[in-house]
């Protein structure tokens, strides 16, 4: 991980344990009231019951990282976001961004973080890109000539300086997320919260602006984004490390690649013409593969076979080699890959269970 977005040969990687630290999450905790029907209101009118939406989260977030934040839908992503915004209080716990404290000054806070809500709605339409970036730039208390300087600047920053004149009505989603971007970037923030900000893009246009936030927003902005997505492109491609969150538990940090490694089932997939081969069997026989599975035939004709190989890298390697010397013809032999669904399922299954076991 660096904090450029492509580093040159001569670059060295900067160390995470190197890094300064921008957010830090520490045992953050919210619950809110259940929401009751009118006959059971009338039946018990002071009984009230909570539902657990955080529940002890704790992260450390390195300056110009890209953090993710994955789970399914009633994680507590959107409450997390919220409370690093200082528009909700946690129940417990507390959290620090660039060093100021969300509960002891928010003021702070709100001057160093700026979060990116993807709502088009939130611009005004009928106004230019230009003129939405000065109103914006005076309600955050610049005058109206640094107001305007910021507005072309940043124009010129998210590549909207040639349409900043147009009606942002006219405009495209993707020139619209850009202009959110540019509003957000209004007050040098040094942390951004992005909530899923290309789900409205096609692929091409969320492809780009994927590579507008890595190489603009993290590389020469410098800023630190955490990143709520459901999208497996998204996070192998934006983030640094990822988080998953499931019942406002946070049961695992670190890179997706990581985390798919510790969570997978060292399955790989081999090409052959000769799935029967006895080397196969006697692999099988030997215990060292097991649940071998016929996938069907790729168009070349070359059977695909799956099997589970325990024993890391070094044991599927064994395994290739002793098929070599048996004479088997291989066209491909690779590791499968989880999908980032399958990745979130498989640790919620794994860890979240154990944890509500454990509670």
């Amino acid at each position: 991980m660096t904090e450029t977005a492509t580093p040159t040969p001569l670059e060295a990687p900067v160390p995470s344990a190197a890094r300064p630290i921008s957010v830090v999450l520490d045992g953050l905790g919210k619950r809110f009231p259940v929401r009751r029907g009118w006959m059971e209101m009338l039946r018990h009118p002071r009984r009230i019951s909570y539902t657990p939406v955080l529940q002890h989260v704790s992260a450390e977030v390195y300056e110009g990282e890209f953090f993710g934040l994955l789970g399914p839908n009633g994680a507590g992503k959107t409450t997390l976001f919220k409370i690093l915004a200082t528009l909700v209080l946690p129940d417990t716990g507390t959290a620090t961004i660039a060093g100021f404290d969300i509960i002891q000054d928010a003021p702070g806070v709100r001057r160093v973080l700026a979060p990116v809500i993807a709502d088009e709605r939130s611009l005004y339409w009928r106004l230019s890109a230009r003129e939405n970036l000065e109103l914006y730039g005076v309600l955050q208390g610049l005058d109206r000539r640094a107001a305007r300087a910021r507005a072309a600047e940043l124009l010129r920053v998210v590549g909207l300086d040639d349409t900043g004149i147009k009606i942002v009505a006219s405009f495209s989603s993707g020139m619209k997320q850009r202009l959110l971007i540019a509003r957000a970037l209004i007050g040098a923030p040094r942390v951004l919260l992005l909530d899923e900000p290309t789900r409205s893009l096609d692929p091409i246009s969320a492809r780009q602006f994927r590579a507008f936030l890595r190489e603009e927003i993290s590389g020469r902005q410098k800023c630190t984004v955490l990143l709520a997505t459901h999208n497996t492109e998204e996070a192998l491609e934006l983030c640094d490390r990822v988080a998953v969150l499931d019942h406002g538990r946070m049961l695992a940090t670190g890179t997706a690649a990581r985390l798919a490694r510790e969570n997978g089932d060292e399955r790989y997939r081999l090409w052959t013409r000769e799935p029967s081969h006895p080397g196969i069997a006697a692999l099988v026989e030997r215990g060292v593969a097991r649940d071998v599975e016929t996938r069907g035939v790729d168009d070349d004709g070359w059977s695909i076979l799956e099997m589970e190989i325990p024993g890391g890298p070094d044991r599927a390697a064994q395994v290739l080699a002793f098929l070599t010397e048996q004479n088997i013809p291989i066209s491909r032999f690779e590791r499968v890959t989880l999908s980032l669904a399958d990745l979130i399922q498989r640790i919620v299954e794994r860890k979240g269970g154990a944890e509500a076991d454990d509670a």
